[in-house]
């Protein structure tokens, strides 16, 4: 580990180096050590900082500059998406399914990718941030089948996402599509997806800044919470059909 990469404090509530000092190379590495404690994640997020790291290695924190972004006003389907959601059976929902969504995301084969950076480690964070409140999973069923999914961490109006899967073509898009519609009656904003790709451009996505970024992130953060606990009954059932017509 490099010596010019700080080591955080032992106490979950030790606090994170600035974010404009994470390195160039790789992009956005700030720090590394510490633990994944419902309060240093927490924190983390708060901060625009998030874990990622493989098995065998140290908990690597980053920040990366620029940052990749969906803007839930914004955030809908094509026009052929559409049209396919309003033929269609699927449900969503959301936060019956946590475990199962995590699970599923660590499972699915990634192009480039070998292996996954979901550890066991990892899936208890984040179960345990969703056991008080703060990481949540919208669902897609088809029936009693669990399709497809999203989850990510929430903090005052921010949600930060992690990971989805599709187990049918198009779930995963079908449930952050779900997602932005729910956020967006909860005026809820922005979805951080961290890192670009040419999928999540293809669905909308933008590059924003670093700074502009932490600039949102800190106001939103600090919003009261449209929804305190699970998101399950606030959300309700969402059929799929639904994302395919104006709301």
């Amino acid at each position: 580990m490099s010596l010019h990469l700080p080591r955080l404090g032992v106490g979950p509530d030790a606090p994170f180096p600035p974010v404009d000092s994470a390195l160039r190379r790789p992009d956005g590495l700030l720090a590394f050590g510490g633990d994944l404690s419902v309060p240093r994640l927490r924190n983390a997020y708060r901060h625009g900082i998030f874990p990622w790291f493989s098995e065998g290695q140290p908990i690597l924190w980053w920040s990366p500059d620029p940052r990749t972004v969906f803007d839930t006003a914004t955030l809908r389907p094509n026009r052929r998406f559409a049209r396919s959601l309003r033929g269609s059976d699927w449900t969503l929902r959301a936060d019956t399914a946590f475990a199962d969504v995590v699970t599923a995301c660590a499972q699915a084969p990634r192009p480039g990718q070998d292996g996954t950076w979901i550890t066991a480690d990892m899936r208890d964070a984040y179960t345990a941030l969703h056991a008080a409140g703060f990481a949540h999973s919208v669902e897609v069923f088809d029936g009693d089948d669990l399709v497809g999914g999203v989850y990510g961490v929430s903090i005052g109006r921010m949600f930060f996402g992690e990971s989805m899967f599709s187990a049918r073509t198009g779930t995963s898009k079908a449930a952050l599509f779900g997602l932005a519609r729910q956020m967006r009656r909860w005026h809820m904003p922005l979805i951080d997806a961290q890192v670009g790709n040419p999928h999540l451009a293809s669905l909308g996505a933008a590059s924003w800044p670093r700074e502009r970024f932490i600039e949102s992130v800190d106001v939103l953060a600090e919003a009261p919470a449209p929804v305190t606990g699970a998101w399950t009954g606030a959300f309700g059932e969402m059929p799929a059909a639904a994302l395919g017509a104006p709301d």
